[in-house]
């Protein structure tokens, strides 16, 4: 095995501590008869907990050994595989070194255990050839994650030489993408100790559709339209959504994250402490081949916090013009952001007979950055019902809708007022009632 990994070129940038290198050096060791049997018995052991580790966390059965190289592959991000989730696959003298590695890759898959099962009088190769995962894939928050891994290496172990094995990969590549953008649909972003951020994939992100946000159509067609725009590469604006809590901002935000994935849409999270990173996060994305929306939740300022600067930098008005895959969507409660006092107003100027004040337009010269702002203001009682009984029925709830109603204008006046978030709890409560 070591003599194969070392033929890798594209792909051989791995760390010393993955498992693919680790196996290798096992073997190594094993026929330089560099290390016992029984060192190599719990190294050997170490990187199979390593390995069942890994098919634990994304549902991985059958050939776990196939999975993972499978997710090497896919996760890899390096010029060829960039350039193909861009491009696709093209001529190139690049492609006669992927090929080569792609021909390393099937001999791994390849690769027969037995020798050094028999040489260390172990099984676990064989066994996890066939094997099968606990529990119900359903609940799996890397459902989406393993059904690509083990589609694509059902087709890689079919393949009958690199050709096929380059034309399955470079498939992919294409279709779906490259590393963690390619199989995640939401991120967000952590520090790291030299100052820059590193990317973590939200894997247990809401599924929830557009469809199941009762009422706000208006609301939703203005999102889903400058979405639409945006995923098909036409212009499109920032967006603010605005107006009391619990009447589905963010709802609105992820749902829409769910209906566009396929489209390539990918949404990054950032919170307001982490805006002095917004030009390091646009420079790591600005060149891949997907639409990013990044997303700031309950986006507000008060007046002794000057973040809100970078953000107008990076929105409009820097020097470095915000790339054409990029779109930023705030929800906030306040609908001018920053805090507004009295004393803002103070230092009125009359110009051509409009009354203007400094400190006002900067306040209010953020919000203006934002193409699009849509208001979601709170239901009335009328629509607060509708919205229970609509839930009621998609939740398979069967109280007659005169008590339905009754109940939830009961729930609303003790738990927080009318809109759609507490028409949710009601729900909710109604269903952890049932026998």
């Amino acid at each position: 095995m070591y003599k194969i990994v070392s033929r890798l070129l594209i792909y051989g940038d791995m760390p010393k501590d993955a498992i693919l290198m680790q196996l290798a050096d096992i073997i190594r060791k094993m026929d330089e008869k560099g290390q016992t049997k029984e060192e190599l018995v719990t190294r050997v052991y170490t990187q199979m907990k390593h390995l069942l580790q890994v098919a634990t966390d994304y549902g991985f059965d059958r050939n776990l050994w196939h999975n993972y190289l499978t997710f090497l592959l896919i996760t890899s991000e390096n010029p060829f595989s960039i350039t193909c989730e861009k491009v696709g696959a093209s001529e190139g003298s690049v492609n006669d070194f992927a090929k080569g590695d792609f021909r390393a890759f099937k001999e791994l898959f390849d690769y027969d255990f037995g020798h050094l099962e028999r040489y260390l009088g172990i099984d676990c190769f064989s066994r996890i050839s066939h094997y099968q995962a606990i529990g119900k894939k359903e609940r799996m928050y890397n459902k989406n994650v393993s059904e690509k891994v083990q589609a694509l290496s059902l087709q890689l172990e079919a393949a009958r030489g690199e050709e096929d094995f380059f034309a399955c990969v470079t498939g992919f590549y294409r279709d779906y993408g490259v590393g963690m953008f390619g199989l995640n649909k939401a991120f967000r972003i952590l520090p790291r100790p030299d100052g820059s951020v590193a990317f973590h994939a939200i894997n247990n992100m809401d599924a929830v559709m557009l469809d199941d946000l009762v009422g706000y159509e208006v609301q939703k067609k203005k999102l889903i339209d400058n979405t639409s725009a945006f995923v098909r590469g036409k212009k499109a604006n920032n967006v603010l959504l605005f107006g009391d809590s619990g009447t589905g901002k963010s709802t609105s935000v992820k749902a829409i994250v769910n209906e566009f994935y396929p489209q390539g849409l990918r949404m990054i999270e950032i919170y307001k402490h982490q805006f002095k990173d917004l030009s390091t996060v646009i420079a790591r994305i600005k060149n891949r081949n997907y639409k990013f929306i990044i997303y700031m939740d309950d986006l507000s300022f008060e007046d002794f916090e000057v973040e809100y600067k970078f953000l107008k930098a990076v929105i409009e008005g820097g020097v470095e013009t915000r790339p054409d895959n990029i779109l930023i969507y705030a929800t906030s409660n306040r609908r001018h952001l920053i805090k507004e006092n009295w004393s803002d107003r103070s230092d009125m100027e009359h110009d051509n007979g409009m009354h203007r004040s400094d400190t006002m337009e900067e306040k209010l010269s953020l919000v203006n950055r934002f193409g699009v702002t849509i208001n979601y203001s709170k239901p009335s009682q009328k629509e607060y019902f509708h919205i229970v009984t609509e839930l009621a029925r998609k939740a398979g709830i069967l109280l007659p809708e005169k008590e339905l109603c009754a109940e939830a204008n009961k729930w609303e006046l003790s738990h927080g007022g009318i809109s759609g978030r507490t028409a949710q709890q009601f729900v909710n409560y109604l269903l952890g009632q049932e026998a």
